[in-house]
């Protein structure tokens, strides 16, 4: 997984199931309740552009031969 955060001009590569977050060239992290909603706040966006783009190619898919 690599997931930009914006707000922490940082690259969000792994997660473990108690929540802690790996960053790109950096350790496993507990990130603050800031933290957490910026990586949220940038995954959901990610959500929707990858849904918008799914669609459109779903929509304009050629014909199968």
């Amino acid at each position: 997984m690599k997931l930009y955060v914006e707000p922490m001009d940082s690259t969000v590569v792994d997660v473990d199931a108690d929540g802690r977050v790996r960053l790109a060239d950096d350790e496993w992290i507990q990130p603050s309740l800031q933290e957490r909603r910026a990586i949220l706040y940038a995954a959901a966006n990610e959500i929707d552009a990858l849904n918008e783009l799914t669609d459109i190619l779903n929509r304009t898919s050629p014909p199968s031969a």
